[in-house]
């Protein structure tokens, strides 16, 4: 089954489930008392911050802001940057300068990456006014859909930017949901002086509805629409389908069969610092993060591609990998939905965490 038709059928799939909810779907009264509450503090601010996804620069934009024209005022923020491709990253940067906005892309976890970002807002605020900077007051509004990383922007620009004393003893941390949609509140944080800058972080919105099936599609893949509206298993089918058309798994082609060899995942050290952490997460092999499930998992799905005979958007090819990965993640066989689901879920983590890959899955527009 082609990729495309798959996310077709996917985003059909979640747009009739979204409309036969009866309750307008993910768009609850929370997303509408946050959208009013965004539109009223829009003109108010001195600089609007709109972070969208790096992975679908496109697809997670915030329609709230098609009729903002103010584009002096509109930053785009393309975060979690780590996880797209780097190539297709600087392609967007430069679409973007080609259409007369200004965008940044930024990894919300990442001290330096924010280091950066915070010195960018701060020389674009002090560009805003010529005036006493020690006595100047911005405020910059976060907003953008759920699941993009604002809350966890906002936690990290105010601990970067705190600088005083006294204001270290009274960090105020952004409330980081466990699932999208689920933030209520706007927050203010200071994360700056000389001048004062303040963030509004606000909670995720979506339009009622979105028409787009593979837009949709997208949107479930990366996390921001929750699994229930799509399913797992069509989820999990459709990243297959987009690894085995990529260059991704040929990446692993020389990875070490050795547990204690040195290799590609060794970078999730910079995660953790702390060795007894590390040594008690490899005691659990139900923990499909660890370096040697992670590499397994890598290795037998490199195998299968490169084996299989027919076309790699083939049904059985993607058969022949939930079969083959259920080893690898150490999966014990039970009922056979109850083991493919688990499979399933573990594969979406993976995918939605960069551990099989970098991917940017929206196209750039082409040219009329």
């Amino acid at each position: 089954m082609a990729t495309a038709t798959l996310a077709r059928q996917i985003g059909s799939g979640i747009i009739k489930a979204t409309n036969s909810t009866g309750s307008g779907g993910w768009f609850s009264p929370h997303m509408a008392a946050a959208s009013r509450a965004i539109a009223e503090r829009m003109p108010l601010v001195d600089l609007v911050l709109e972070v969208r996804d790096a992975r679908i620069p496109l697809s997670s934009a915030f329609k709230q802001l098609e009729n903002y024209t103010s584009s002096s005022k509109r930053i785009i923020v393309m975060n979690k940057v780590d996880l797209a491709s780097r190539s297709e990253l600087k392609e967007w940067t430069k679409y973007f300068e080609q259409n007369n906005c200004i965008s940044y892309g930024v990894n919300a976890h990442n001290k330096e990456s924010i280091k950066q970002f915070l010195n960018f807002l701060q020389a674009r605020v002090r560009e805003l006014n010529n005036v006493d900077h020690s006595t100047y007051t911005a405020t910059i509004l976060l907003l953008g859909i759920p699941n993009v990383g604002k809350s966890a922007l906002a936690n990290y620009l105010h601990r970067i930017g705190r600088i005083s004393a006294a204001e270290k003893g009274r960090l105020k941390h952004a409330t980081v949901s466990l699932q999208p949609g689920e933030k209520k509140d706007i927050s203010i944080f200071k994360i700056g002086s000389h001048p004062n800058i303040y963030v509004l972080d606000t909670p995720g919105v979506l339009p009622p509805q979105i028409h787009d099936e593979e837009v949709c599609t997208k949107l479930a893949l990366t996390g921001t629409i929750i699994d229930c509206f799509a399913g797992e298993k069509e989820l999990a089918q459709c990243f297959l389908a987009i690894l085995n058309r990529s260059n991704e798994y040929k990446k692993w082609a020389k990875l070490s069969n050795s547990e204690n060899g040195r290799t590609l995942i060794d970078h999730s050290l910079e995660y953790s610092n702390n060795s007894e952490d590390m040594k008690q997460k490899r005691q659990h092999p139900a923990d499909h993060t660890q370096d040697f499930i992670v590499q397994d998992v890598r290795q037998t799905l490199f195998k299968v591609i490169s084996s299989f005979d027919g076309v790699t958007e083939d049904e059985m090819l993607i058969e022949d990998e939930i079969k083959a990965v259920q080893r690898a993640f150490q999966v014990p066989m039970e009922s056979k939905k109850s083991t493919q689901h688990k499979i399933e879920a573990k594969l979406l983590n993976l995918f939605r965490t960069r551990w099989l890959g970098h991917y940017t899955l929206d196209s750039i527009p082409r040219k009329l």
